[in-house]
């Protein structure tokens, strides 16, 4: 299954990873591919 993931920038050095298809998943990371696996591992 496939997910809009959007990528911001945090006040701090995290960038910020949410879903909107799934209210309140969200995570962070310092960088984009953490961030990115992070909420991969969020989804499970």
């Amino acid at each position: 299954m496939k997910f809009l993931v959007t990528l911001t920038k945090g006040e701090n050095v995290y960038i910020i990873a949410k879903c909107p298809s799934l209210p309140g998943c969200l995570s962070q990371g310092k960088t984009k591919d953490e961030a990115l696996f992070n909420i991969r591992e969020a989804f499970n």
